[in-house]
């Protein structure tokens, strides 16, 4: 089975809807009524999706607003588990 790396939302944000909406980064920023620099931290991996971009994303792009807040916990949940070591931790069990 291949492992792939996680996607950044940032990257399907440039490579999927910005290009399919003929948005630029500064365009979707003034549309949001966020910075520029956020978003360009978003789409270059360096910042997270946060509430408050998800709920503006969302309601950019007909969507919920958890959709984007989702995408970016997947995105941390996939990273943590390449870089947490749980070995040594033991299910615990309810004894009766």
């Amino acid at each position: 089975m291949a492992n792939f790396a996680p996607i950044h939302p940032g990257e399907t944000l440039a490579k999927d809807y910005l290009p399919e909406y003929g948005l630029s980064q500064r365009g979707l920023a003034a549309a949001i009524h966020v910075s520029a620099g956020r978003i360009n931290d978003i789409i270059l991996g360096r910042r997270g999706i946060s509430p408050d971009t998800s709920i503006r994303l969302g309601r950019l792009f007909g969507q919920s607003d958890a959709f984007w807040l989702n995408m970016q916990v997947h995105y941390d949940l996939e990273l943590a588990r390449t870089t947490t070591d749980v070995s040594e931790i033991s299910p615990l069990v309810i004894t009766g």
